[in-house]
């Protein structure tokens, strides 16, 4: 299924943290925290944010920020412009 965001949306799929602490603590995921980072995977029609953001970027965004859907039976976000925090580089 092909999703294109529209205005100043973008598709991000999340990226999940690590679930092992450097000391090797196994993380369960009852304990687990909400992704707050992910790439995007398409971007908006607005064409401020396409000249910001690309089609790969990886960004922060708002713990709650954000639509949760499904695709293909992975979880993505529609999130909006204001909800990214910073791209990371």
């Amino acid at each position: 299924m092909k999703i294109k965001p529209l205005d100043d949306r973008l598709l991000i799929k999340p990226i999940e943290p690590e679930n092992k602490t450097s000391g090797g603590i196994i993380i369960p995921d009852t304990a687990k925290e909400k992704p707050i980072m992910g790439e995007v995977i398409a971007v908006g029609t607005d064409e401020e944010l396409q000249k910001l953001i690309k089609v790969g970027d990886k960004v922060i965004f708002a713990k709650y920020g954000g639509e949760e859907i499904t695709i293909d039976g992975q979880e993505h976000r529609i999130i909006q412009r204001s909800d990214v925090l910073a791209i990371v580089e």
